[in-house]
């Protein structure tokens, strides 16, 4: 049986993040190229994009429905924007990959899915990103929902893979009962890894952490307040913006995990244990990255 091992302060302090030394400038802190929202879900990626500057990444490049880039780039000025075609439904159409192809080789994590809608035509569009072969690539939300196992297996096996499911998410991925994940996690993550060879941070009350050669790592220090819509796109960010430092992908997912965590119990122990916003972790996480 996979070890399972506890997410904490002593671990983080035993599994140090990259120094960004001083003098350092953006370009060495790497740059994010960040994919989703639609034209009625576009706030998601302020959340994730704003995460990912959060934790100290250089660059960020938000690309989403050129309906609303203009907005977006509006709401996160630090960020620059890329306007890509919408289908009649509001979403990113499958011809938003060539506008995409000559960007994706210049940033150092392609983050993809916040914001988006499990559709087949988002498939396509997730499957055409994928052929561009990313430095390293994390999936969210929709987009990991729109992959069929072997094919995560197929980029696995080119670069880094992360994915971030909660248990409905892991459920549609396996082809399984959601019910079968919360009685099993441990167990179930231990099969995605071992079917896909991904990175995979699964989501909930307790999160379950596990790749390839890896220990399972468990935390289950967030709190009640986390639960909200926009959360999880804040962790993706978080998680995001570490790989594109230089943190391993294994090491960004269990910091990430614990920071978006540690900024959920200050939130609450500063607004309410219920009832603060996903938008209000985002100050709060430089405080708890030098706690941490």
């Amino acid at each position: 049986m996979t070890e399972i091992v506890a997410l904490d302060g002593d671990w983080c302090a035993a599994h140090p993040l990259p120094k960004i030394e001083s003098g350092s400038d953006k370009n060495s802190r790497g740059r994010v190229l960040l994919v989703g929202g639609a034209r009625f879900v576009p706030g998601a990626l302020a959340l994730t994009g704003e995460a990912v500057l959060r934790v100290g990444a250089g660059k960020l490049q938000m690309a989403t429905v050129e309906a609303v880039a203009l907005a977006l780039g509006v709401l996160v000025p630090e960020a620059a924007m890329v306007g890509l075609p919408m289908r009649k439904d509001g979403e990113i159409a499958q011809e938003g990959v060539a506008v995409l192809a000559d960007l994706v080789p210049q940033c150092d994590v392609l983050l993809v899915g916040p914001g988006m809608s499990a559709t087949s035509e988002t498939g396509l569009f997730v499957q055409g990103l994928l052929s561009l072969s990313p430095p390293a690539l994390l999936l969210d939300a929709a987009a990991l929902t729109c992959a069929e196992p072997s094919e995560l297996a197929t980029a696995a096996a080119k670069l880094p893979l992360v994915l971030t499911p909660h248990h409905g998410e892991m459920a549609r991925l396996m082809g399984g009962d959601p019910q079968d994940i919360i009685d099993n996690p441990a167990a179930m993550l231990a099969d995605l890894v071992q079917r896909t060879g991904a990175f995979v941070a699964l989501k909930g009350p307790e999160t379950w952490i596990a790749g390839p050669g890896a220990p399972i790592l468990h935390f289950a220090g967030g709190c009640p307040g986390l639960g909200i819509g926009g959360s999880g796109d804040v962790l993706a960010g978080i998680i995001g913006g570490l790989i594109a430092r230089g943190t391993s992908p294994f090491v960004a997912i269990a910091w990430g995990v614990a920071l978006h965590g540690a900024a959920g119990q200050l939130a609450a122990s500063e607004i309410g244990a219920i009832g603060f916003l996903a938008r209000e972790l985002l100050p709060r996480i430089p405080r708890m990255l030098e706690i941490l």
